[in-house]
């Protein structure tokens, strides 16, 4: 078996269930994820995924058929479980035709999954835990993704590598997908080698060519390193905040201001518990579309993984999914290498 053949067999489950060449996802980045890179995704052989986010309806279909227009190959949309429409918006999945639907931010409601596969659409879903890999299974979850806190964006509290070796060994029934810290064809042939099916890459694609993000938030990703990519600072335990990955900016120590500014009005009375919790939620507001569509990057949130560090260049989309290949034949190449070389000096 040669360097192609071995990678073709290590994510063939990955492959077949998303019917693409390789078994690469693009990460779904609101204000990033939607037709222009999707589509570039897909054509280079990877899985395109749009970040529905918070658009109506109505943007969503207009955005799946933007995507259509500029691409045959298959791609998936990328549902939030919390959105006020998650109703209207699996319709429109199934009125698109949609093959594959990622529901994200929270557990779905079994009601969406039977819905979703009722209508012949292959739904996955994030399982940031053994326990509810099992679940979402009986629920019905035909794919799984887990994400380490090594990605970008909102995030959990455990590293990629130990969800691996919690969940990849235990769940063989449905393909499972790794996300989160990856950005080179090393880490993918190392879970590939773990049981994945497949690998997500989000941040490495927002400096594509295809990528809508602004000129000013690709530079500052192409400079910034590993540690500038922070999680947001909760100041009081009794004032939530959801965990987001970062490239840390004037608004982020900011943010840290606003949630002292807030609470310190809680407790001589001026705010309410709830008021002053609406204050700190309410900051974020816009931010990422500051950042990304605007080139705000001083006040805008600038998502990103630790990956971003390897982030150095623009380049094509097909480049970089080209390039990734090269990296896992190289590394099963060498493989492949060393076991001869054993075998022959046996």
């Amino acid at each position: 078996m040669n360097k192609q053949q071995h990678l073709q067999s290590l994510w063939q489950k990955g492959t077949e269930f998303l019917n693409t060449k390789y078994a690469i996802m693009g990460g779904a980045m609101s204000w990033v994820s939607e037709h222009n890179l999707v589509s570039a995704i897909s054509n280079a052989g990877g899985f395109g995924v749009i970040a529905c986010g918070s658009m109506t309806p109505d943007l969503l279909d207009k955005e799946i058929q933007l995507t259509k227009n500029m691409t045959s190959k298959s791609f998936g949309v990328n549902l939030i479980t919390m959105h006020p429409m998650i109703d209207e918006l699996i319709d429109i999945t199934i009125q698109n035709n949609i093959s594959h639907v990622v529901l994200a931010g929270g557990l779905p409601k079994s009601s969406a999954i039977k819905k979703l596969k009722e209508n012949d659409i292959k739904v996955m879903c994030f399982a940031p835990a053994l326990s509810l890999a099992k679940r979402l299974i009986k629920l019905g979850a035909d794919a799984l993704i887990i994400e380490g806190m090594e990605a970008g964006g909102h995030i959990g509290p455990v590293a990629t590598s130990v969800l691996a070796q919690e969940i990849l060994p235990n769940i063989t029934e449905v393909p499972v997908f790794v996300a989160g810290g990856i950005a080179s064809g090393a880490a993918i042939v190392s879970y590939l080698n773990m049981g994945a099916s497949g690998c997500q890459l989000g941040t490495r694609f927002v400096c594509s060519h295809e990528s809508i993000a602004h000129p000013n938030l690709k530079a500052t990703f192409i400079k910034a390193n590993a540690r500038d990519a922070i999680t947001s600072v909760q100041v009081d335990p009794e004032f939530s905040v959801i965990p987001v990955r970062a490239i840390a900016n004037k608004a982020t120590d900011e943010f840290i201001e606003v949630q002292m500014e807030a609470i310190a009005q809680y407790k001589s009375g001026e705010l309410s518990k709830a008021e002053a919790q609406l204050k700190i939620e309410k900051f974020w507001a816009g931010a990422l579309k500051r950042a990304v569509i605007d080139g705000d990057v001083e006040n805008g949130s600038l998502m990103a993984g630790q990956t971003v560090g390897m982030v150095t260049k623009e380049q094509s989309t097909q480049e970089i999914i080209d390039e990734l290949i090269q990296q896992c034949e190289e590394v099963l190449g060498n493989s492949i290498n060393l076991k001869e070389k054993f075998v022959a000096n046996a």
